[in-house]
This record gives C-alpha cells, sequence and structure tokens, in this order.
C-alpha cells in the first residue's frame, strides 16, 4: 500500500507543464487593428503594452512566451516566443502591424515570412525577444 502512495504522489512530480506568459493574441484581434486605426483604438481592442518604444515613432510591444517545465522540481525553459509590434506614424494613427517570433534562433517576422536585416528597429527587437528569456519564471 505504502509503495502505490508513493507512487501516486511522485507521479505528479515527473508530469510536464506548459504554462504561457504575456499577452496572446488571436488572429481575429489582430484583423482588428486596421492601418489608420487610432492609437485609442488599439488600447481598447489589446489593452496595455507589454513596452513601448519611440525610435522614430511610437511603437507599442505585445510580448508572450511559452515555457516548459519538463519535471516539478526543475526550471522551465522557454520554448517559444512571440512579439507583436505596432507601428504608429506621427498623427498616432496605425502604419503597420507586425508579428515577430524566433525560428531557429533567428528573429522572424510571421507576416512576410522573412528574417529582418538591419536597422535599430531590429535590434531593439532581438534584444527584447532574446533577454525574455532571462527574466521570465526564475
Amino acid at each position: 500500500m505504502a509503495a502505490c502512495l508513493c507512487t501516486v504522489l511522485l507521479s505528479g512530480c515527473f508530469t510536464e507543464t506548459t504554462s504561457i506568459h504575456g499577452f496572446v493574441p488571436t488572429e481575429y484581434t489582430l484583423d482588428q487593428i486596421a492601418e489608420g486605426a487610432s492609437r485609442e483604438q488599439v488600447l481598447l481592442t489589446l489593452g496595455t503594452p507589454s513596452t513601448t518604444a519611440d525610435f522614430g515613432g511610437e511603437v507599442f510591444y505585445y510580448i508572450s512566451q511559452t515555457r516548459k517545465q519538463p519535471v516539478a522540481f526543475m526550471r522551465s525553459r522557454p520554448v517559444d516566443q512571440t512579439v507583436v509590434a505596432v507601428y504608429f506614424d506621427d498623427e498616432q494613427r496605425v502604419a503597420r502591424t507586425a508579428r515577430y517570433g524566433l525560428k531557429d534562433g533567428k528573429l522572424f517576422d510571421f507576416s512576410r515570412q522573412v528574417t529582418p536585416t538591419g536597422g535599430k528597429d531590429t535590434q531593439f527587437l532581438s534584444r527584447l525577444v532574446e533577454g525574455i528569456g532571462a527574466g521570465i519564471g526564475e
């Protein structure tokens, strides 16, 4: 009986858990943010951004991360990261939106299926996505 009880109690320790942190927008939600939408419409639809930037124009970043923990007492590790960026023009209207993630360890733009090269914004996004894993879940 004791062996059965120990087996049942320990089985919970060896169950992999998956957790999602941050904002995970659906395609429907992102479709609601059209070019020309106001800053207020973005805030009403997507909520407060995870972080913002003002490099030649305001940008809202909505960040999410999926982490897996193989065993209850081990550290979780990131398995997926996504950054949704909403770029505004000088009139505080949406200029464009982009969804970035990691593909083979490099920043990847899901909407255009390309890996961005050069530019201040790409460097900022790279540091942002790379730095997420170090701060969440520790």
